[in-house]
């Protein structure tokens, strides 16, 4: 009976959306890795560029051409009040996750994306004074010991690509905490929000990348020696992005929020094996510590938010220290979102 249970269609489907998806995660962030390692194409702002363009061809091949997934329509002027202020973040976002992967390692710049959860929580608290449970405080701990302990081991420590990796967090937190307001009436998947978002992250830009890396990327075109090979790789990397939108779209509705939560983490471990393979980079047996410890951490504070959240049932009383309107018993933090380029 186990057995035949194992081997159902809902198990198979779900360890095909998870390899599938970390398949694609992995690839992006290898790829990216090679192109400012390898190829030596020190642009971050064109790549996330190239990766924006061709998410927006892409998630309108899906939607309007292959009919894949139904269009959510959206009001002309909601495009502009709502998802223009997105679209800025998740821009912002991309791009810092870009720059921090130029000049730190992998398994660096992934240990320090772990840190979203603490950013979340912290910027609701501070910002929007949102109170939350005790637990979810204590689940923290591990998440920013773990991160300290990396960041303090790092071998291949790098102030700028750190910073950017940490403001990246802060980008994340501030985008799936806007998306409960601004976006509130629809029910975006991650190929509808790619639809919208990715056109306007192009739009925003596309100058900046055009003046302040322009000139090296001429340069580089001249002096490239393997250009269509190089050319190759850079647009691939593009395509293997927006592949992963719909890898996350795909895996959302194969498994349930415990699976994915754990996936997500294991996802996080085979990128930073992997890529070590790869690329070499020298780790310190106190920096693995370090960085199996934040991933564990994340793995605890999200069964925590989920007892929270399956306990918070309508209509439960608060206690009396705690006005109604100021407790939040599981913080606001979507982690299905966290992976879209």
């Amino acid at each position: 009976m186990e057995e035949s249970r194992l081997c159902s269609w809902p198990v198979v489907r779900s360890i095909f959306a998870i390899f599938q998806w970390w398949s694609f995660n992995v690839a992006v962030i290898i790829m990216n890795k090679w192109i400012f390692q390898k190829l030596d194409f020190k642009f971050p702002l064109t790549v996330s560029c190239v990766h924006f363009i061709c998410s927006s061809i892409g998630a309108y091949v899906v939607i309007k051409v292959l009919k894949v997934k139904p269009l959510i329509s959206v009001e002309p002027e909601d495009r502009w009040r709502r998802i223009f202020p997105m679209s800025f973040v998740f821009c912002i976002n991309i791009v810092l996750g870009n720059v921090s992967l130029r000049y730190i390692p992998v398994s660096f710049m992934q240990t320090i994306k772990s840190f979203t959860p603490a950013t979340t929580v912290i910027l609701q608290w501070m910002v929007w004074r949102k109170y939350f449970d005790w637990r979810i405080w204590a689940s923290l701990v591990p998440i920013v010991g773990g991160i300290l302990l990396t960041s303090v081991t790092e071998l291949s420590f790098n102030a700028f690509g750190f910073c950017a990796a940490l403001f990246g967090c802060l980008a994340t937190s501030t985008k799936t905490i806007l998306a409960e307001s601004l976006l509130h009436g629809y029910k975006f998947d991650s190929i509808n929000t790619v639809y919208y978002m990715a056109p306007f992250a192009t739009m925003i830009l596309a100058v900046p990348a055009l003046l302040l890396e322009g000139a090296g990327v001429i340069e580089w075109i001249r002096t490239s020696p393997n250009l269509m090979s190089a050319f190759i790789i850079i647009i691939g990397s593009g395509v293997t992005a927006f592949c992963l939108n719909f890898s996350i779209f795909y895996v959302i509705h194969s498994t349930t929020a415990v699976t994915f939560n754990v996936a997500g983490n294991l996802k996080v471990a085979f990128a930073v094996a992997f890529s070590w393979m790869i690329f070499k980079n020298p780790i310190s047996p106190m920096n693995a510590f370090g960085c199996g410890v934040t991933l564990v951490g994340c793995t605890f504070y999200g069964y925590v938010r989920h007892r929270l959240a399956t306990n918070q049932l309508p209509g439960t009383p608060r206690t009396p220290r705690t006005p109604r309107a100021r407790m939040e018993m599981a913080p606001l933090v979507n982690d299905k979102i966290d992976d879209k380029v």
